[in-house]
């Protein structure tokens, strides 16, 4: 995929007021811990995960998305009727219809010809949906469209935690560390062919994806019945083998997105990968050769916030200036199913 009239305007996001750290989520579980053998403080220790965020009991994925997106669109200092499209990619969303966007769109004040949808596939959702209206922009179809999106990991963290209590196992806890680790954030990335607004944006030079469809039930979310009419949430991970063949799918990616773009190792400056721990993290940086330094990770503070992990550290990124003028930037995601997807970002 290559791109000649793209650009990402502004990201705009939202954090909860809520940290919750790795240490409380553990001493809540500290009986299972005791009966297993395992110290208080394995989990951080295993995920670099030290804190996380979650959004108030009742709180509205609608009103955290619709929150990142008027950011993105003052940022921009465009309106929601400047809008041509509007998506959201959520792995949460409020109902199975109608679509999120509807909602969102609503209070974002978008025109009647803007085209609103969802869009849903794990953790990629949010770079599924900028090369969606890439393609649309690209085609000359539309102008600019908003990505916006919002998790929330409260939920399943309570109910992994009621879970591992009832069913005190090492198989059970092996395969809900990971459920653990979410945390919960909001984002929009605007994006358009560089007409609109009175900020510059950032070109879109292309991208690639890349999948390993055969390792699809690695990691599960969703909901499974437990008597006639009674259903409960769960999440189920094989982290090792997540991280073996996510790790193999990443670095194949990368390197045909090298190719795809004409780029090389040295030409990058920076690097944006999807939160997922420290494991990953380190694991994904030796096998490219570059040293730690090369991306920003968010994991530590804000943990694995699925889909708006890597647009929330790219801003905190931007926030910092860790990006210079001319800097070529590779956004890097990957997510259950196997997918993955990259994107190269010329700054």
């Amino acid at each position: 995929m290559r791109y000649n009239k793209v650009f990402i305007n502004s990201i705009g996001y939202e954090l909860p007021n809520l940290v919750v750290t790795t240490r409380e989520l553990e001493e809540r579980i500290s009986i299972v811990l005791k009966k297993l053998g395992i110290p208080v403080g394995y989990i951080e220790d295993v995920t670099g995960i030290k804190e996380r965020r979650w959004w108030p009991a009742e709180h509205s994925l609608v009103d955290g998305a619709s929150i990142a997106g008027n950011k993105a669109l003052e940022t921009a200092a465009i309106s929601g009727s400047d809008l041509d499209a509007v998506i959201y990619t959520g792995v949460c969303r409020e109902y199975f219809e109608p679509a999120t966007a509807c909602h969102i769109a609503a209070n974002l004040g978008v025109s009647e010809r803007a085209i609103v949808y969802d869009i849903s596939n794990a953790c990629l959702g949010v770079l599924n949906g900028i090369i969606d209206l890439a393609n649309r922009i690209e085609l000359g179809q539309i102008k600019c469209g908003l990505v916006v999106s919002c998790e929330s990991a409260r939920q399943i963290n309570e109910d992994v935690i009621s879970g591992l209590i009832k069913n005190t196992h090492i198989e059970n806890f092996i395969s809900s560390v990971a459920s653990l680790t979410g945390g919960s954030g909001a984002a929009a990335v605007l994006v358009s062919d560089g007409s609109i607004g009175e900020v510059a944006g950032h070109r879109l030079v292309g991208g690639v994806n890349r999948s390993s469809a055969q390792f699809h039930n690695l990691c599960r979310w969703g909901m499974r019945k437990i008597q006639d009419s009674l259903f409960e949430q769960f999440m189920v991970t094989d982290a090792n083998s997540v991280l073996k063949n996510g790790l193999n799918l990443g670095i194949n990616t990368w390197h045909c997105m090298m190719q795809e773009l004409n780029w090389c190792k040295t030409t990058v400056k920076k690097i944006i990968t999807h939160q997922i721990g420290k494991a990953h993290r380190s694991s994904f940086l030796q096998a490219l050769g570059y040293e730690e330094d090369m991306d920003f990770p968010t994991f530590p503070y804000l943990g694995n916030i699925g889909t708006v992990s890597l647009p929330i550290s790219t801003a905190i990124a931007m926030e910092r200036a860790v990006f210079k003028s001319g800097d070529r930037v590779g956004l890097l995601g990957i997510g259950s199913g196997l997918n993955c997807m990259m994107l190269g970002v010329e700054w």
